[in-house]
Parts: structure tokens; sequence; C-alpha cells
């Protein structure tokens, strides 16, 4: 089967490419592809929102994976509808017979931020082309990459006292990065998810303010952490940006989001492709271990 990740290079694309390899004749696609990568990988530079370009790119594809997102760019909303349209029309023309879209649990929440709007409005816009679409929303992802597992880690490494936003005591189900990379695999070319929408979600439902002692705990450390009612997603951002390697493109929207819980509503999924889900902790530690 020829499979084709759009956003081959980031943090899900990088070792989805590696995974998919395996089974599928894999074209990923990337504004920057990798020079010299090896393995099975045929490379296409092409930007996600160039119609013609991805036109091109999709040739012949029967499954396309649909990983662009791109927050900390200056209008990233745009940007996201941009190339899902192009994405959805691509796929069409080439005749694929299915879409797999990674968006985040929360997007179904009333006042959405900027961030979780913006996946909302990409899975729309997918699901309105004439291709199923395969829908994955997953909640944070514990991994090295993932922007928000970065910014909780960094927090914890750095700070022996952190004077915390109220969105520490918001709950959230956190999933390993193996185990999002997994349901993603087991779901290529399956007709019983075409046009179906699965939760990803972690073993655990806690809140920022549990994980980030889980997290100190697993490196020796003991925060002391205070929270208050008076820093805005603004002073939280700048604040994040100070603290961490996130910038405030990045933690800004990032934050906004985290007041939204993302706890999934079912775990179909992990049934369906048969998967037996990773522990917090050992998913922190995998996820240390990568860092090493």
């Amino acid at each position: 089967m020829r499979v084709a990740v759009v956003g081959a290079t980031g943090t899900i694309g990088r070792p989805l490419v590696e995974l998919l390899a395996r089974d599928q004749d894999v074209v990923g696609i990337a504004r920057r592809p990798p020079q010299g990568a090896p393995g099975r990988c045929e490379w296409i530079a092409a930007d996600a929102t160039d119609g013609a370009a991805i036109h091109a790119a999709l040739e012949r594809v029967q499954v396309v994976y649909h990983l662009v997102h791109s927050l900390g760019s200056g209008d990233f909303e745009a940007i996201d509808r941009a190339a899902a349209a192009a994405v959805a029309a691509g796929a069409a023309a080439a005749g694929a017979l299915q879409i797999v879209y990674l968006g985040g649990l929360g997007e179904d929440a009333p006042n959405l931020s900027p961030h979780l709007r913006s996946r909302a409005e990409t899975a729309k816009i997918l699901a309105a082309g004439d291709v199923p679409v395969t829908t994955l929303r997953a909640a944070m992802i514990v991994g090295e990459g993932s922007a928000a597992f970065e910014t909780i880690l960094a927090l914890v490494e750095r700070l022996p006292v952190m004077v915390c936003p109220r969105w520490v005591s918001v709950e959230t189900q956190p999933v390993a990065l193996a185990d999002v990379l997994a349901a993603l695999t087991g779901v290529c070319g399956r007709a019983d998810t075409f046009g179906e929408t699965f939760d990803l979600g972690g073993l655990e439902v806690m809140t920022y303010r549990k994980m980030m002692e889980r997290v100190a705990r697993i490196r020796g450390k003991h925060p002391l952490l205070i929270e208050v009612p008076f820093l805005t997603p603004r002073l939280s951002s700048l604040w994040l940006h100070l603290v961490t390697p996130a910038s405030v493109a990045v933690a800004r929207p990032l934050v906004e989001g985290l007041r939204i819980p993302t706890v999934a509503h079912d775990d179909r999924i992990w049934q369906l492709v048969g998967v037996p889900r990773t522990s917090f902790d050992q998913a922190i530690r995998l996820a240390l271990l990568d860092r090493a």
C-alpha cells in the first residue's frame, strides 16, 4: 500500500514514517526533507499549503496521514486551514481511500482557544472532502519533542519553586508517544475506522499539577508549587518563555488551550488496534531515555 505522511519531519511524523516503512510504500512530505535519509521512504519537498505541489506529491497514494500544525507561525490558523484544504483536495484527486488526521482532545468544548479551534477547523475541512477521514484526538503526548511535555519537563528541571496559574488544576489524560504511534499505524487502511473519531488517552486522568509532581519525583526533584489566580494566559506564556525553551508564539496558544480538560470519553481505539497502553511513569522514563 502506498502511504503518504504530510508533515513527516515533525515530532510524530519522523517516527511514524519509520514504523510505516516496515510494511508500506511510504512517501514523506515536508517543506525541508532530511538529506540522505535511509530506508524505504521516498521524500518529497512540498509546502502543505501549496495545492499543486500536494496534488503531485499524493499521486497514486492510498492512505494520507495529515500531521501538519503551524503553531508558532504568525497566523497558524489560516495556514492550517489552507493546508487542510490542499490535502483534502489532493487526496481526492489521487483517489485515496483514507485520510488519517491526528488532532487533540478538547476540540468539542465551548470557547475554544485558537490552538484547539484550529485543530477542530482542520478536522472539519478534511471531513468535508471526498475521502473518508479517520480522526484520532490525543491528550497531551508524553514523548521527546512534544511541546507540552517538553514545557512540563523544563519547569520541573529549572524551578525549585513554581508560582503556578490556575490551569495546573485542569485534568488531562497524558498518553505515551509510543501508544499514539501504535494507534496511528493500527488504523492504516482499515475500512472499519473510516469516518470514525477516536480518543487517545493514557491509563490515568490527572491534573497538570499532579503530572509535574510525578515527573519531578522520577527526576529526583522536589519543587514547591504555589497556585495563584492572577496569572493570565499572556502572563503565563511570558513566564513559560522565560523559564522553558518554548517561544512566546508557541507558549501563548498552548497555555490558552490548557484551561480546557483533555480527557478521553471512550477507549475503543486500544481494543481495536490491540495496543496495551503504557503507564504514565513508564512513558516518562521512555521519553527521558530518548533524550539521553
